[in-house]
C-alpha cells in the first residue's frame, strides 16, 4: 500500500510540474510573439500606401 502512496505522488508531482512548464513556456513565446507581427504589419502598411500611390498616379 506504501508503494501505492508514493506512486501516486510522484506521478501527481510530475503532472504538476509538466503544467507548469508548459503554461510558462506558453507566455514566454506569447510575450515575443507581437513584436514580430508588429514589424511586418508596419511593411504592409508601408508597402500598401506605395502601391496605392503608384495606381492612383497613372
Amino acid at each position: 500500500m506504501m508503494i501505492f502512496i508514493l506512486a501516486s505522488g510522484y506521478l501527481f508531482t510530475v503532472y504538476l510540474l509538466l503544467a507548469l512548464a508548459k503554461r510558462t513556456g506558453t507566455k514566454a513565446v506569447a510575450t515575443s510573439f507581437p513584436l514580430s507581427a508588429e514589424a511586418k504589419h508596419k511593411q504592409e502598411i508601408s508597402v500598401r500606401t506605395k502601391v496605392t500611390q503608384a495606381v492612383n498616379s497613372q
